[in-house]
């Protein structure tokens, strides 16, 4: 509990007792699931808080984030960042979407657990999903730390933000590199780089994250994304 509260502190989050046991809840439950599926590599708490934690709620200050409504989280795995930030955002709407439907189950199962209500899951492939009327270009914010290049992860995510919404991308030291070879494919999908890097100064964490803030300027063509699998065995150039 202490290393979860010098955390909130260090990111000038003003936390209820409330808030803190649905970490600590959330964090207990994925620890013991994490025994029957594989949902994270990391078992030691202070090292859950710190990678899982701390790292999900890098855009917290962001205003991109601040004056959403509804947030995507794209290929959310065991709940990371939407669940720590639906925490920190009781008043937002999150959809967590994932390709493994019993991660979700997961989710659902935990969420109800710590009480956390502002949560919703989401089973299916985003190639599959963002083409649904109910969910392409229905979402303020779009937030991501799936491990896919920036090119590809912009083909799964950006069809999911309405025009004038953002897509946050979770990356670590390559974004810099990464964002320069996604440019033409971030414009040809509607966006535009905003602010281009968000680093995260950390003086108990030790991790060298960013946070890469797109904004959705124009209508993603209706032909992306491509078919399954596409985007990542040919990421847009």
């Amino acid at each position: 509990m202490e290393e979860l509260k010098k955390m909130l502190e260090e990111l000038n989050i003003e936390y209820t007792d409330k808030m803190a046991e649905q970490f600590i809840v959330y964090m207990n439950g994925i620890l013991e699931w994490n025994e029957k599926i594989n949902l994270t590599a990391i078992t030691n708490r202070d090292e859950f808080i710190a990678k899982h934690y701390a790292d999900s709620l890098l855009p917290i200050s962001m205003e991109q984030m601040k004056n959403a409504d509804t947030v995507i989280d794209v290929g959310t795995g065991g709940g990371f960042p939407g669940v720590p930030l639906a925490i920190v955002f009781p008043d937002k709407k999150f959809v967590l979407m994932d390709s493994l439907n019993k991660r979700l189950k997961v989710i659902d199962d935990l969420c109800a657990k710590a009480g956390i209500y502002n949560v919703e899951t989401l089973h299916g492939r985003a190639e599959d999903l963002s083409h649904i009327k109910e969910h392409r270009a229905k979402y303020d914010v779009c937030v991501s730390r799936a491990v896919a290049n920036m090119s590809t992860l912009s083909e799964y995510c950006l069809p999911f933000v309405k025009k004038g919404g953002y897509f946050l991308a979770y990356k670590g030291p390559s974004a810099e590199e990464e964002v320069k070879t996604a440019v033409n494919a971030i414009n040809i999908l509607g966006g535009k780089i905003e602010s281009y890097i968000e680093a995260f100064n950390s003086k108990i964490f030790e991790f060298n994250h960013y946070i890469v803030c797109v904004k959705k300027i124009k209508e993603t063509p209706a032909k992306y994304p491509r078919k399954a699998g596409i985007p990542s065995k040919e990421p847009l150039k």
